[in-house]
């Protein structure tokens, strides 16, 4: 769900924020380690940017049409916009960030505004990908996990959030999420500088990783 996020925003005196990005393939637990991150800071000091909201608005496609369009491929998502919202927030500036309905595949006429905070988590699956988007991150984080674990997460988030069939679902994976995730996803790792093995549920790995980002805050903010 979109709502509208006010934050605090952070006091832009020339220091730019920290952009934390966290990748990883489909039910990897990349959404889990992204809120636990912002969950053992202050919550005026991080917040998390989702990938997903920034899905290119292919409200002029017929229902048929929209069955073909690949989500996993880099070209459905509007990189330039997530490119340059990143580098505003990092700078002190809010954003109306897009909010997409996966029910129908489209954007909703509203807008997420997000405030600036000293610490940016964006998350997402081909978040590495893209060189603007990957040179963007002061911090790239790739969460691991298994394939049939992956797999086993998003059949039951697929079904339970988003009312998807079971046929529909192993239909997607095999003919765009896997083949994607083997094309772009999988390469994407080697940019990272830390990789999260167990996926969200690794502590050890995600204490360490909060105590890097607490040392290459800005400076004057406390966490």
């Amino acid at each position: 769900m979109c709502t509208a996020n006010s934050g605090t925003p952070m006091v832009n005196d020339g220091q730019r924020g920290l952009i934390v990005g966290v990748a990883g393939g489909s039910g990897s637990g990349k959404s889990t380690v992204a809120h636990e991150i912002v969950r053992s800071l202050k919550p005026a000091s991080a917040t998390v940017i989702d990938m997903d909201g920034y899905y290119r608005d292919f409200a002029h496609l017929p229902a048929d049409r929209l069955k073909n369009v690949n989500w996993d491929h880099p070209d459905a998502l509007d990189l330039d916009l997530l490119a340059s919202d990143l580098d505003r927030l990092a700078k002190g500036e809010p954003i109306a960030k897009p909010c997409y309905d996966y029910t129908t595949h489209r954007r909703r006429p509203s807008t997420e505004r997000v405030a600036p905070h000293p610490v940016i988590v964006a998350e997402g699956i081909l978040l590495f990908v893209d060189p603007r988007v990957r040179a963007a991150c002061d911090i790239k984080v790739f969460v691991d996990a298994d394939a049939d674990l992956r797999l086993i997460r998003r059949i039951r988030r697929d079904r339970e959030e988003r009312g998807r069939e079971y046929e529909d679902i192993l239909d997607q994976y095999l003919t765009t999420v896997r083949p994607m995730h083997l094309e772009f996803v999988e390469p994407s790792k080697r940019h990272a500088d830390v990789i999260i093995p167990l996926g969200g549920h690794n502590a050890v790995a995600i204490e360490m990783l909060v105590a890097s980002i607490q040392r290459r805050m800005p400076s004057g903010v406390s966490a």
